[in-house]
């Protein structure tokens, strides 16, 4: 008998593990995502000019972090 399902038996817990596996995995990507457009605004009020590249990158940033948060979405359902 694994852990979670001692724990889970001991304190009638019932729900679904893969919706509280998700709202962990959903943690990571959101502190990333906030990280990214913080020091993204941040580089450009420091310089203007390079508005459009840090723009561009600040993106790029955006989608590789956001993918993060998809696996994790599709993980307990593959798992289940």
């Amino acid at each position: 008998m694994s852990a979670v399902e001692v724990i889970a038996g001991a304190n009638n817990v019932t729900g679904s593990l893969g919706a509280v596996a998700y709202g962990l995995a959903a943690i990571g990507p959101g502190v990333g995502i906030g990280l990214i457009f913080g020091h993204g605004v941040e580089a450009m009020a420091r310089q203007p000019e390079a508005a459009g590249m840090i723009r561009t990158n600040m993106f790029i940033g955006f989608a590789l972090t956001e993918a993060l948060a998809l696996l994790g979405i599709v993980m307990p359902f593959v798992f289940k």
